[in-house]
C-alpha cells in the first residue's frame, strides 16, 4: 500500500535537484494550477422545510430539496422533492427525484420515482425509472432536450411525404 508521503518525497527530492524537465515536476506545476483555478466551490442545496408553505416560482441554477408545499413552478439543476412535499405546478430540472408528491407536469434530463412518490402529471424525460410502489397517473414521453418546452421529437412523416423520392 501506499502513502502520501512515499509519493511526496520523490518529487520533493527531484525538486530540490533542480531538475526541471520530470513528468514530477511538471506533475507538480499541474497541481499548482488546478488549485488556482478559477471555478467556484458547489454550493449546498436550497432547503424548503416541511413547515413551509411557498406560493409563486422558483427559479434557480443550484439544487433545490423540497420538504413543505410549493405552489408554483420549480426550475432547478438537481430537484429533491422530500417525503412530506407538495408540489402544485410545473418542475423543470436536469436531475429530479420524487419522494414526494407532485400534482403537475415533470420535465427533466434524468427522472427517478421512488416507492414513496406519488405523481399526477405527465412526464417528459430522456431517461426515468420507476420504483416498484410509485403511484404515478399520466403520461410519459421521451424526448432528446425535455428541458426545452418547444422541442418537438415527434415529428412524423405521412406517408406519403415518406414515398417521395423512392423509385418504385
Amino acid at each position: 500500500m501506499f502513502s502520501k508521503s512515499k509519493i511526496i518525497e520523490p518529487t520533493q527530492k527531484k525538486l530540490s535537484e533542480g531538475d526541471k524537465s520530470t513528468p514530477q515536476s511538471s506533475g507538480a506545476s499541474k497541481l499548482e494550477h488546478k488549485g488556482s483555478s478559477v471555478s467556484k466551490p458547489k454550493s449546498p442545496p436550497s432547503t424548503l422545510s416541511s413547515d413551509l408553505t411557498i406560493t409563486g416560482n422558483l427559479k434557480t441554477t443550484g439544487d433545490i430539496q423540497v420538504e413543505g408545499k410549493v405552489e408554483g413552478d420549480i426550475r432547478a439543476h438537481l430537484l429533491t422533492v422530500g417525503e412530506t412535499a407538495l408540489i402544485k405546478g410545473e418542475v423543470i430540472a436536469d436531475d429530479i427525484v420524487v419522494n414526494g408528491r407532485i400534482v403537475g407536469r415533470i420535465r427533466g434530463l434524468k427522472v427517478r420515482l421512488t416507492a414513496s412518490a406519488r405523481v399526477e402529471g405527465d412526464i417528459i424525460h430522456k431517461t426515468i425509472a420507476i420504483e416498484s410502489g410509485a403511484h404515478f397517473e399520466g403520461s410519459v414521453q421521451r424526448q432528446e432536450d425535455p428541458l426545452n418546452p418547444n422541442a418537438d421529437d415527434n415529428k412524423s412523416i405521412s406517408p406519403i411525404e415518406n414515398l417521395k423520392g423512392t423509385k418504385p
